[in-house]
Parts: structure tokens; C-alpha cells; sequence
């Protein structure tokens, strides 16, 4: 038995801070709240404690250190991004994020599905990561976005993706791409919609995939229980993806009310990564691309508002490495700042992701459920920023980090 002692806890169905924060924990599990601490105590003075936080759209096996951005597309073999991948989720992991969705590979592979690989070894313990749900590679047509030839000059024999890495057209394809990611053990399918603010040609809101291989694909997935995530932008493509049955829509800048009143209906989740407006640095970018930025940004600052408002699920997720890896809890704050109340917010990065990726047994500080746990050095319900100085990270019943 092994009990954490703190100045408080939060519990997010009532929104309070229950105050001391005493959890006893046996094993990956929590045992009990409250009451008489037993066992062996760790005292973490006057932290508070939260469940441990999740973000729905990282892409570990990209960005981190030592990636020399677009040249690093033809130039890292997996083995290296494998290697720096382990860099990403050991910071990630330290910075309170104990579960994360890792959305759509859309590097050159074999057809080697590295999240779904890299999720094993965490899992054994070889090295220190999030719990990862993996989609293995993102589903995208010839040229679409996340085509990696979509974001340079690239000669047309240069990084060709096969149809198990992704590219796929026409409704077979798109199901035998769906299968493939699926026998190799991705959790979810991730696809693209739209355009996006780095594709090199097009309007960002344009939906690329026909309403049949969208259908298709979400066929394919839920037949299987899995759901389906959908890079857009565009309304009109959002429209169409939520009416293919979509389960959840990846950033969504460009939405009106009317797809609103369409995702609220079909109960469509909103994964905004808000955080990107302030934080992604488009000057070295080219022109084309600067303009969509600047068309783009300042709708995505106010869009998460008008779809939470209108009562929008929102999770958490920030398309880290857009944001750097080990920064993630900048999302919560972006999200406060746009307008959303901070218990909301906390929600969306618990309970709320949790219903997402259809688990049970986390996003909250109750008995029987895993003992994912973090410190902050505060109230969250009254300062998110907190949430940027995470104290003590405890997954499955196991410290990774603590600085008390």
C-alpha cells in the first residue's frame, strides 16, 4: 500500500478541490480517497493533485530534437525517429500527459506502424512514455493533406507513400488502407478531410475524399469498434464528415454554426489545438502558406468558443511537435484564454478524452480506477497555468518524476 499525501485533490465531476488530498494507492490502482493515509507515505506538501492528463492529437515520431524539419522527411530512416520518438514521449510523460492520442503517421515507413510499436515498449517498460492510443498512419488521397509531397517541391518519385502508409483513393483502397492499419494495431483511423494550413496547394477548407470513401472508411472502422478522426478545416468538409458518421473532428478553424449545430446533433467530438494560432511559427513558410495562416488563425481563435458555447464536446490536443513536445499543457491555457472556464478545460483534458478514446478506467481520482495521478503547485480552478509546472507525475501506480 502506498498513500499520497497533498494539499488537495480535484475531483472533476463535482469541480471541487477536496482538501487534504490523501489517495492510497495498491498496485497500477487507486484504493482509496480520503480517510487515513497507510502503508508508505509520499508527502507532496502543498501541491495539489489531478487525474493525469491526456492529449488527443500528438505525433511523437515527429519534431524533437535533433529533426531538421522538412529535410529530415527524406533524410531520417525509422530506426532514428524510433530513437528520437523515445526523447518526445519521455517529455511528454514528465510534463503530466499520462495518456495521448498519436494521430496519422505520414512518414516514409515500409508500412512499419512505429506509434504502434513504440506503444508496446512503453507498455513493457523498456522506456518512459504516455499510454499511447496509435492510429498508425493517417488516410489521405494523392496529393491531399498530409501526402507529404503536399508540403514541398518534391519530384514526383521523391518520398512516395504506398496504400499501407496511407495514400489511398477510391472506396477499395480506402478500405483495404483502413484493414491494414487496423491488422497492425492501430486503435483508431485517423483521415484527412480537408486541406490544412501547410498544404502547398488548394484552399485550406476544401474537402478532399468523396463522400463514398468517407463513408467507407468510417464503415471499415466501426464495423471493427474503432472510430475515426478527421483532420479539417472547412465547413462544408466538416458537414461532410460528421454526416459519414466521423466520430471526431481534428482542429475544425473554419466551422460555422451550421456544422456546429450538426456536431452538437450527432454528438461529434472537437479536438480544436487552439494553441496553434499563437504558437506556430509560419515566417520561414512560404508565401501561399503564410496567407492561409493569416486567414486561418484568427477564426481558430474564436471558433472552440462559439462550438463550446453551443455545446460542442472539446478535448484536449495540441498537434505537438507543433507545439513542442513536453508543452502540451500550453493547450489548456490557450483554451482558458479563449474563453472557456477552467474546470471545462481540465475536463477536456480528463473525463472528457477519456469518453473519446472509450475508456473507463481513467480521467479521474476515484477507487478502482489506474493510479495515472500528477502534482501541480496550486488550484487549477483558479490559475491553469499550473498546469505548466507539473510536480509529480505518477502512472500505473509508478513515479516517473517528482521534484518534492
Amino acid at each position: 500500500m502506498l498513500t499520497l499525501r497533498a494539499a488537495g485533490l480535484l475531483d472533476v465531476d463535482s469541480g471541487e478541490i477536496v482538501r487534504p488530498g490523501i489517495l492510497r494507492i495498491e498496485g497500477d490502482r487507486i484504493v482509496g480517497v480520503g480517510g487515513e493515509p497507510e502503508g508508505e507515505i509520499i508527502d507532496l506538501g502543498d501541491l495539489v493533485l489531478l487525474p493525469g492528463l491526456m492529449d488527443m492529437e500528438v505525433n511523437l515520431l515527429m519534431g524533437g530534437r535533433g529533426e531538421t524539419g522538412l529535410s529530415s522527411s527524406v533524410q531520417d530512416d525509422p530506426p532514428l525517429r524510433m530513437l528520437r520518438a523515445v526523447g518526445n514521449a519521455r517529455r511528454t510523460l514528465r510534463a503530466g500527459f499520462t495518456t495521448v492520442r498519436n494521430l496519422g503517421l505520414f512518414v516514409k515507413t515500409g508500412g512499419y506502424l512505429l506509434d504502434v510499436a513504440l506503444g508496446k515498449a512503453i507498455d513493457a517498460g523498456w522506456i518512459d512514455g504516455p499510454r499511447i492510443v496509435p492510429a498508425g498512419h493517417a488516410i489521405t488521397p494523392t496529393g491531399g493533406h498530409l501526402d507529404p509531397t503536399m508540403f514541398s517541391a518534391f519530384a514526383p518519385d521523391v518520398l512516395k507513400l504506398t496504400l499501407e502508409e496511407g495514400i489511398a483513393n477510391g472506396v477499395d483502397e480506402v478500405r483495404k488502407a483502413v484493414r491494414y492499419q487496423i491488422k497492425h494495431g492501430a486503435q483508431l483511423i485517423k483521415v484527412c478531410v480537408s486541406g490544412g494550413v501547410m498544404s502547398m496547394t488548394g484552399a485550406p477548407g476544401a474537402q478532399h475524399y468523396s463522400t463514398e470513401e468517407l463513408r467507407a472508411i468510417v464503415d471499415e472502422a466501426h464495423r471493427r469498434g474503432m472510430r475515426v478522426a478527421a483532420h479539417t478545416h472547412g465547413a462544408e468538409a466538416v458537414k461532410e464528415a460528421v454526416g459519414a458518421g466521423i466520430d471526431c473532428i481534428e482542429h475544425g478553424f473554419l466551422i460555422d454554426d451550421e456544422a456546429i449545430a450538426l456536431m452538437v446533433r450527432e454528438g461529434t467530438y472537437m479536438v480544436p489545438t487552439t494553441r496553434l494560432a499563437d504558437a506556430m511559427d509560419v515566417s520561414k513558410a512560404a508565401p501561399e502558406l503564410q496567407a492561409k495562416a493569416a486567414e486561418m488563425f484568427p477564426r481558430a481563435r474564436t471558433s472552440v468558443k462559439a462550438a463550446f458555447d453551443a455545446g460542442v464536446k472539446i478535448a484536449v490536443g495540441t498537434d505537438a511537435p507543433a507545439i513542442p513536445h513536453g508543452r502540451n499543457a500550453d493547450e489548456l491555457v490557450a483554451l482558458v484564454e479563449r474563453g472557456l472556464d477552467p474546470l471545462s478545460v481540465l475536463r477536456a483534458a480528463t473525463v472528457v478524452a477519456a469518453e473519446l478514446i472509450q475508456v473507463s478506467d481513467r480521467g479521474r481520482l476515484a477507487e478502482g480506477l489506474l493510479a495515472d495521478v500528477i502534482g501541480v503547485p496550486g488550484d487549477p480552478l483558479a490559475d491553469i497555468t499550473v498546469t505548466q509546472q507539473v510536480r509529480f507525475v505518477m502512472k500505473g501506480g509508478k513515479v516517473y518524476g517528482s521534484t518534492r
